[in-house]
């Protein structure tokens, strides 16, 4: 059972802010903060390079803290500056050619939507977008459909889009993945550290994340999941450096065994401590219940909104999570957050262009997102909700 007493004892932000915006980057703890500071200072008294070999094997140790949050092994890991950069490795990786195809959902992030699309017209492959159910998420049935007409070299989908409370059934398509053959992509950015993850049963070829959201790390920090048969069948990223392979001759290189080829070397070792401290932490706590609390916190503040006069809820999903989403009748994006904030609460707006085919199913050109985590409180949903409730009134 989490002790919330403790876990706010350890997040001195609490004390000045009610923090909704964990979805963006999350409060860290103290244990994760110390671990960056203590690095820091190292590097200032002795030097980068000294300072990082004193810390080799904590260092080390952040492969095998990530591998036990994903049931994976740490030879599958591979650090990155963020999960985007993480994303855009693993698609390098992919041998795509022309008349390949994409298959992809209605939901995925906007980044890598745009990835997709300049994918698309860089090889002249095809992306195809499976249907959404009327309750919400991809349509397993019309993505097995497609899988099976189209054949795609790869299938990508976000486990918990951005713009809404959603879940995607990624274990259901992973199993659909297996039988099809193709790479499967799996963006867990909003999901690592919000709900339990195992790379073995989701069937997936790739798996990328960051650390500043529900895993409560610092920023500029993610990592990269990558299958034993990916390493098995060689596939390399487009660029690699001494670090992720050995140069054996005027002419030649060879790449290394592990996830490690798809990392660079350059990194700040504080970050690499910090996001292993912010594993340690998740782990310690577990995830079965940092999930059943973030979801029945987020289901109350659901229920809190819906009875507000020109609040209209836009999640829809079979399964919700700790994003919710929320339409302000006759209210500015560009006021809500300015606003919220002199009440000494945070949160977030994500506009149009992040989720272009969502909200123009839903009407909306913007919503504004409150995403709480375990250290949250009801007391603290009820003050958002009255304030956001008197802010509407004016």
């Amino acid at each position: 059972m989490l002790n919330i007493e403790q876990l706010r004892a350890d997040t001195p932000g609490v004390q000045h802010r009610i923090h909704l915006n964990n979805a963006g980057a999350s409060l860290m703890p103290n244990p994760v903060l110390e671990a960056a500071q203590r690095h820091l200072q190292l590097e200032s008294e002795i030097g980068g390079y000294e300072a990082a070999a004193l810390v080799r094997e904590q260092s080390i140790g952040f492969y095998e803290s990530v591998a036990q949050l994903l049931n994976a092994k740490p030879d599958q890991i591979a650090w990155s500056g963020s999960a985007t950069q993480a994303y855009n490795t693993a698609l390098s990786a992919i041998p795509f050619q022309a008349g390949d195809t994409i298959l992809t959902t209605e939901d995925d992030y906007v980044s890598n939507q745009i990835a997709f699309l300049q994918l698309a017209k860089q090889y002249n492959i095809k992306l195809l977008r499976a249907r959404t159910l009327p309750e919400g998420g991809a349509d397993t049935a019309h993505l097995k459909e497609l899988i099976h007409t189209h054949r795609p070299k790869l299938v990508a989908v976000t486990h918990v889009p951005t713009n809404s409370g959603l879940v995607q059934n990624i274990m259901g398509i992973g199993e659909i993945c297996r039988a099809h053959g193709g790479y499967y992509l799996v963006d867990a950015c909003q999901s690592a550290g919000q709900l339990p993850l195992d790379a073995a049963a989701l069937h997936c070829d790739f798996l990328t994340a960051t650390f500043r959201k529900f895993l409560r790390g610092p920023r500029g920090a993610g990592f990269l999941y990558v299958a034993g048969r990916v390493l098995e069948e060689g596939l390399e990223p487009r660029f690699m450096d001494l670090h992720s392979a050995a140069w054996t001759a005027p002419d030649a290189y060879r790449p290394r065994k592990s996830a490690v080829r798809f990392e660079t070397w350059e990194r700040s070792y504080a970050l690499v401590l910090a996001a292993r401290a912010a594993t340690h932490y998740a782990l310690a706590l577990e995830l079965e219940p940092i999930a059943a609390r973030v979801s029945m916190l987020a289901a109350q503040l659901r229920e809190k909104l819906a009875g507000l006069s020109g609040v209209r809820v836009l999640d829809h999903g079979q399964q919700l999570c700790g994003i919710v989403t929320v339409a302000l009748e006759g209210y500015s994006p560009k006021a809500i957050i300015p606003d919220l904030n002199q009440h000494g609460i945070n949160a977030s707006v994500s506009g149009k262009s992040g989720a272009m085919i969502d909200f123009e199913k839903k009407g909306v050109d913007w919503a504004l997102r409150f995403s709480p985590h375990y250290y949250n409180t009801p007391a603290e949903l009820e003050q958002v909700a009255d304030t956001l409730q008197a802010l509407m009134s004016q």
